[in-house]
């Protein structure tokens, strides 16, 4: 009746898990560690999991994953994004936006869906359920506007 299996019991050492840690199409993480400053456009075409600083626009094509000690200031695209961190600047999402408790957006949000814990905070208009461009016809049809 009473059994002492560990089936369902996860460890983490104290660790913060976020979600995607084990996406089954994770491929490659790339990880930016607390205390780096990247400065500039960041592109990846993998997961990225961001416990550090960018500054400049980040555009991930799978799964962005922010740490609480992370800082963007700048636009980011991503696919998918759990974030803890603070962001200064827009977030365009095109599946699945969970802000996290920690979680602080001072600009607007666009997402297919989204996920808002309590304490996550977000500053902006927010849009949801619309679809996302891809970022190349996104900045070919910011052009054709002008």
């Amino acid at each position: 009746m009473f059994s002492n299996s560990t089936k369902d019991k996860k460890t983490t050492n104290g660790a913060t898990s976020l979600p995607g840690a084990n996406d089954k199409d994770s491929g490659m993480t790339t990880v930016i560690a607390k205390g780096t400053l990247m400065e500039g456009k960041f592109s990846c075409a993998e997961n990225v999991r961001l416990d550090g600083a960018i500054h400049g626009e980040v555009v991930v094509e799978k799964r962005f994953v922010m740490g609480d000690t992370s800082y963007v200031q700048g636009n980011i695209t991503a696919r998918d994004a759990a974030i803890k961190g603070k962001i200064k600047g827009d977030v365009y999402v095109k599946e699945a936006l969970h802000l996290m408790d920690t979680a602080v957006i001072e600009g607007n949000i666009t997402a297919k869906t989204m996920i808002v814990e309590e304490g996550a905070r977000y500053n902006g208009a927010c849009r949801i359920g619309a679809n996302i461009p891809n970022t190349a016809n996104k900045t070919a049809s910011a052009s054709e506007t002008k």
